[in-house]
């Protein structure tokens, strides 16, 4: 229902998707035998729509982020990705200690293509769209927890992709440097039209941050129920209708996890 309505918001047809679904399930090979880690996922995401998903450790939020990536084929079923390869930025900030800022992005640039002399000033573009504007020559050491996490997002968008795909990007940094990175990301996301594809366990993240929460069941992952974000952007994460809703969504997510059996 929501995905439907998401399409019908943005007045596309089924092919205009950043990402599409279809009947996904992978299955790891372990002492155990086969696992099952997710079981017949289909999901679209609409050019310029930002999901989350949602549930318990271990239910395959990054295997099927993963397999979006294309790091990993899945076991059956297909995933599309019109506009190419998605950019992806992972929960550890990833970058080269030796480089500064700068050079980490310039980097990624180079592996896309940019000609040498365009690194250096489309670099500080995207560090001044993260509000780095003066950080291109600081080496990583020299940089915040948050201001690393910008970098990383800085370099994910160097890659120019239609479709970010994050991977609990903000789980260890502090709550008020992740209440700050919520706002930043949130106006990126509305200056550049980006798709995101958001994996997280926090539910009033998923809330704050979603037009649409996509949450799974534990282990193997299935898709139990989806909730349409109405509530108008900016958010806080404190809002009492973001409240509302976390709450509701906390509710369902408890019941799987009892259904399963985890604690």
């Amino acid at each position: 229902m929501a995905t439907n309505f998401a399409k019908a918001a943005r007045g596309i047809n089924a092919a205009g998707l950043a990402a599409g679904l279809e009947h996904v399930s992978k299955s790891f090979v372990s002492p155990a035998g086969q696992q099952l880690v997710l079981d017949d996922i289909s999901l679209d995401v609409a050019p310029g729509e930002f999901v989350t998903i949602l549930g318990a450790s271990g239910c395959g939020k990054s295997t099927l982020l993963n397999l979006v990536a294309g790091l990993d084929q899945p076991t059956t079923g297909s995933i599309n990705t019109p506009g190419g390869r998605p950019a992806l930025m992972f929960q550890e900030h990833a970058l080269f200690p030796w480089l500064t800022a700068g050079k980490n992005i310039e980097l990624a640039l180079r592996l896309r293509g940019v000609p040498k002399s365009e690194r250096h000033t489309e670099a500080k573009r995207l560090l001044e769209l993260v509000r780095l504007g003066g950080a291109h020559g600081k080496r990583v050491h020299e940089l915040s927890g948050g201001m690393r996490q910008r970098v990383a997002m800085a370099r994910a968008l160097a890659q120019d992709s239609d479709l970010l795909l994050m991977d609990e990007p903000f789980a260890a940094v502090d709550a008020i440097t992740r209440d700050v990175l919520h706002g930043e990301l949130t106006r990126i996301w509305e200056e550049t039209n980006l798709s995101v594809l958001f994996v997280t366990h926090n539910v009033r993240e998923a809330v704050r941050l979603a037009q649409r929460v996509v949450l799974l069941s534990s282990r193997p992952g299935r898709i139990a129920k989806e909730w349409t974000v109405d509530i108008p952007q900016p958010r806080r994460i404190e809002d009492s209708a973001v409240a509302e809703l976390s709450l509701e969504i906390t509710e369902h997510l408890r019941r799987e996890i009892r259904r399963h059996g985890q604690h």
